[in-house]
């Protein structure tokens, strides 16, 4: 018999229509889901301060928020005149501290100001791996390429990442008492780190995760993980690192969060979306011809429709 996730799998209390506003955060997964949901074009932001990896690191951006935090120039350093940020990824370096330092708070109230509209935040766990900067002896978000001897590396344990969870959910529903959390574990191995000490990152993950949830039970969990795992075993459900998932596997596990997390009242309003993208990607053989003036009247109208009841649709 083929084993399922379906089995315990519940719905989303809050299911997501195109009256939700999201906030994705989180590991390199999140990305490949907040596509998804720019596709079909929901109202999404993600990740403001780019891929955040473990727990303390996206724990601080609500901290941040909380606490409007203005990022001055002890808040970054140069290194091969380059200027990075311990608390966000290399997206946001820049070559010259001021435009760093505008990159950052620009993007924390972006952050904010999103929190305090979001209807969902959906938080993808990558890891429990850390690694201390030790003259500060800061937890940092990335390391920015410095030389590894200036950091200790260290595994979160479980109760350090409850605590986290339970302090980020403390602060987003002090900024918008409303707001729904969905929770996974990415998929995808760091290997890197090394087969055992990926499975020991993971194990502390669920977990923590899990003690987490057993105290609050309006968090809601979605299996990325387990479906891929026990329903994608193959490796041709894999890119060519074998290690992240590929696009069918993306598919269909969009499947499975859409089955469970999205309202069947915004089934017919996706299914317009995905025909006028895939009507705008579309490249005629005879631009000129009568067939092909008909086929954009056609998606003109479809268009027409969707912007009259969603403004905030971009299709460019």
């Amino acid at each position: 018999m083929k084993w399922s996730t379906e089995v315990g799998l519940v719905d989303l209390p809050e299911k997501i229509t195109y009256d939700s506003q999201l906030l994705a955060l989180g590991s390199c997964f999140a990305v490949n889901m907040a596509d998804a949901f720019k596709n079909y074009q929901f109202r999404n932001v993600i990740n403001p301060f780019g891929i955040l990896f473990h727990p303390v690191a996206l724990g601080n951006l609500f901290e941040f928020a909380a606490q409007n935090k203005v990022f001055e120039p002890d808040s970054v350093f140069c290194n091969q005149d380059v200027w990075s940020c311990f608390d966000a990824h290399s997206d946001l370096n820049a070559l010259d501290e001021l435009d760093i330092l505008l990159a950052l708070n620009q993007k924390l109230q972006l952050f904010k100001q999103t929190l305090q509209s979001a209807s969902h935040v959906i938080i993808t766990l990558g890891t429990a791996w850390v690694y201390r900067h030790i003259e500060s002896g800061k937890l940092v978000a990335n390391c920015h390429k410095l030389p590894q001897k200036l950091f200790v590396k260290e595994l979160l344990t479980a109760d350090e990442i409850t605590k986290s969870l339970q302090r980020m959910q403390e602060l987003a529903l002090q900024i918008n008492p409303k707001v729904q959390f969905i929770f996974t574990i990415s998929p995808v191995r760091h290997i890197k780190d090394g087969v055992v000490e990926n499975q020991r990152s993971k194990s502390n993950l669920f977990v923590g995760l899990h003690q987490f949830l057993d105290l609050n039970k309006k968090a809601y969990y979605f299996p990325t993980y387990e479906i891929m795992m026990d329903e994608l075993r193959d490796y041709r459900f894999y890119g060519r690192d074998l290690l992240h998932p590929n696009e069918m596997a993306i598919t269909y596990i969009w499947e499975k969060f859409k089955k469970h997390c999205i309202a069947e009242t915004a089934y017919p309003t996706m299914q317009l979306v995905d025909e006028v993208q895939k009507g705008l990607a579309h490249r005629p053989f005879n631009p000129h011809s009568e067939q092909h003036e008909l086929f954009l009247n056609k998606l003109a109208q479809k268009l027409d429709v969707l912007l009259e009841q969603y403004p905030f649709m971009n299709f460019r």
